[in-house]
C-alpha cells in the first residue's frame, strides 16, 4: 500500500527529523506531575521502550520548570515542553534543554510574548509546534465565525504562522486539533492546502481506550491515507504506552511502520471447539516486545484455518480441543488446546 505523500518543510526535534518525507514520527504525553522527576522519567522509559519516538511533558508551574533539566538530560528520547498561559515557562523549558516547544496561541498571550519565546527558541535551535485547539480558540476568532470551525482553526493556525515569520522564525511544526473527528479531518485538510509545514496529526480529547482508539484510527488514519501527516499523537484517557501502542498499529494498517510480529486471527463463531478469544489476547500482549519480523496465524476451524496457518510462518489451526501446528508452509504436528499459547512462543522466539 503506497500513498502519494506530501513532502513538507524538514524540522529536527532533537534527533528525530519531521516532515520532508521522513519516517511518521509517534508522540505521546507523560501523565505524572512533571514535578515528580523519577515518576515522569520512568514514565518516559516506558513509552521509548513501547516505541515513541519523541514525549511531551507539561510544564504548567514553577515546580515543573525546575524539573526539566534533569528530565531532559536523562530521556532518552527529545522532550518537548507542554506550554500554556505563562511563556515564562516555555523559555526555562528551552534553556533546560528541551527538543521542541508546544505553544497554544489561544492562550500563550501577546505577539509580543511569543516573539520572547520565539528569540530564544532561534538562538538555540529549538522548533516551535503551534497547537491550535477548538476548545481554546482566541476571542476574536471565535468571535469571527461563531464557533469552531476548520476554517477557524485553519485560520488560527496561519493567523501565527505570520506572527513567527514576520519575527524571522521558520522552524515550525502546526496541529489544528478538535474532539470531532470530522472536524479534524476537515481542519488538516484545509491546512495541508494553506502551508508547506510539517503538520503533527491528532484527535483531542478523543476518550477512553475504545472510542478514543476508534477516534484516533479514523482521524488520524483518513488523513494518513490522504498523505497528510508528519508525526501522531494518539490521545486516551488511560496509559500513555496503550497511546504508543495504537499509534503503531495505525502506522503497521498502513504500511507506514514496519510491523514485527503480525497476528492473523480468526473473528471466532459457532464452529470454534478451542477457547480461541484468551489464547489470542495472551499471545497479542507476550509478542509485544519481540522484534521479529514474523506473521503468526492463529485460527479457530477447518474452514480457512489451515489455509490462513499455512500462507503464515507460524501459525495453528484449531480442531476439537487441539490444532494443528505449521511453520513454514509444513505441519509439524498436533499440539493440545492448553499447549498452543506456550508452543506459539517458543517457536516465534527460535523462529
Amino acid at each position: 500500500m503506497h500513498f502519494e505523500r506530501k513532502i513538507t518543510k524538514k524540522i529536527k526535534v532533537g534527533k528525530i527529523e519531521i516532515g520532508g518525507g521522513s519516517p511518521i514520527s509517534i508522540q505521546t504525553m507523560t501523565k505524572t506531575k512533571t514535578s515528580d522527576t523519577v515518576a515522569t522519567l520512568k514514565q518516559i522509559e516506558q513509552v521509548a521502550l513501547a516505541g515513541a519516538d519523541i514525549v511531551r511533558v507539561t510544564v504548567n508551574d514553577e515546580e515543573a520548570a525546575n524539573s526539566m533539566k534533569e528530565i531532559c538530560r536523562l530521556s532518552p528520547i527529545p522532550v518537548v515542553a507542554d506550554i500554556h498561559f505563562n511563556y515564562i515557562f516555555a523559555i526555562k523549558s528551552i534553556e533546560a534543554g528541551v527538543a521542541k516547544v508546544r505553544i497554544n496561541p489561544g492562550n500563550i498571550g501577546s505577539s509580543e510574548r511569543i516573539k520572547k519565546v520565539l528569540d530564544v527558541a532561534k538562538i538555540n535551535g529549538i522548533p516551535i509546534r503551534i497547537g491550535v485547539n477548538s476548545g481554546s480558540l482566541e476571542k476574536e476568532t471565535l468571535n469571527k465565525y461563531g464557533h469552531p470551525t476548520a476554517e477557524a482553526l485553519a485560520e488560527s493556525a496561519m493567523r501565527h504562522v505570520k506572527i513567527a515569520n514576520d519575527f524571522n522564525f521558520d522552524d515550525i511544526c502546526i496541529s489544528v486539533k478538535s474532539t470531532s473527528v470530522k472536524l479534524t479531518i476537515e481542519a488538516y485538510r484545509l491546512l495541508s492546502e494553506k502551508t508547506n509545514y510539517p503538520l503533527h496529526l491528532g484527535v483531542t480529547e478523543a476518550g477512553t481506550f475504545l472510542s478514543g482508539t476508534i477516534k484516533s484510527a479514523v482521524g488520524i488514519g483518513s488523513l494518513l491515507a490522504e498523505g497528510i501527516g508528519d508525526t501522531i499523537r494518539v490521545s486516551l484517557t488511560d496509559d500513555p504506552v496503550r497511546e504508543v501502542e495504537v499509534a503503531q498499529e495505525i502506522l503497521q494498517s498502513l504500511e507506514l511502520k514496519e510491523k514485527y510480529i503480525e497476528i492473523i486471527s480468526c473473528p471466532t463463531c459457532g464452529r470454534l471447539q478451542v477457547d480461541l478469544i484468551p489464547i489470542a489476547k495472551q499471545l497479542q500482549e507476550r509478542v509485544r516486545p519481540i522484534k521479529k519480523k514474523i506473521k503468526v496465524a492463529l485460527m479457530g476451524c477447518a474452514v480457512n484455518g489451515p489455509g490462513e496457518a499455512k500462507e503464515a510462518d507460524i501459525g495453528v489451526a484449531c480442531g476439537n480441543g487441539e490444532a494443528l501446528l505449521f511453520k513454514n508452509g509444513e505441519i509439524l504436528g498436533k499440539i493440545p488446546e492448553d499447549k498452543i499459547l506456550d508452543i506459539l512462543i517458543e517457536e516465534i522466539e527460535n523462529y
